[in-house]
């Protein structure tokens, strides 16, 4: 419940414009340590149980196993993590790509379903709390 409330916390944050991704390149010292914020550790975390959960508990340990085996007492990126995901996937999935449309962008899909008898529509947007139309900026593209 506790892991939830956090959860809620963090998309709420992260619905908002002034949000940013939860990986992005950096220039100075200063803006390391913005990045080092709930937000991103929320999300990340958040992200990761989702991946766990797509791929499959043993999966997913496997690739952990995997990219710590690789990058014992050594520095990584976040690609290789996902490099390690594809390792253990046998590139039948390719996790990099799917993992990037959620680290590299700010904010979170909305997707509506409305079903008028026997019509399904689906639609997907990037929600923003409270935001009208007018005042999104170029950075409010879909996700």
């Amino acid at each position: 419940e506790d892991l939830l409330n956090l959860i809620f916390k963090a998309m709420m944050k992260d619905s908002l414009n002034s949000s940013h991704p939860v990986s992005s390149a950096v220039q100075s010292s200063e803006q390391i340590e913005e990045m080092f914020d709930a937000l991103s550790y929320i999300k990340g975390a958040s992200l990761l149980l989702m991946l766990k959960h797509y791929l499959t508990k043993d999966v997913f340990q496997a690739g952990i196993e995997v990219y710590l085996h690789n990058h014992n007492y050594g520095s990584a990126q976040s690609d290789d993590l996902w490099d390690s995901m594809n390792e253990i996937t046998n590139g039948t999935l390719d996790v990099k790509k799917l993992m990037k449309t959620w680290i590299l962008h700010k904010g979170f899909p909305l997707v509506t379903v409305v079903r008028k008898r026997n019509v399904i529509s689906i639609q997907q947007e990037k929600f923003l709390y409270h935001m009208e139309p007018e005042n999104w900026t170029s950075d409010t593209r879909l996700l």
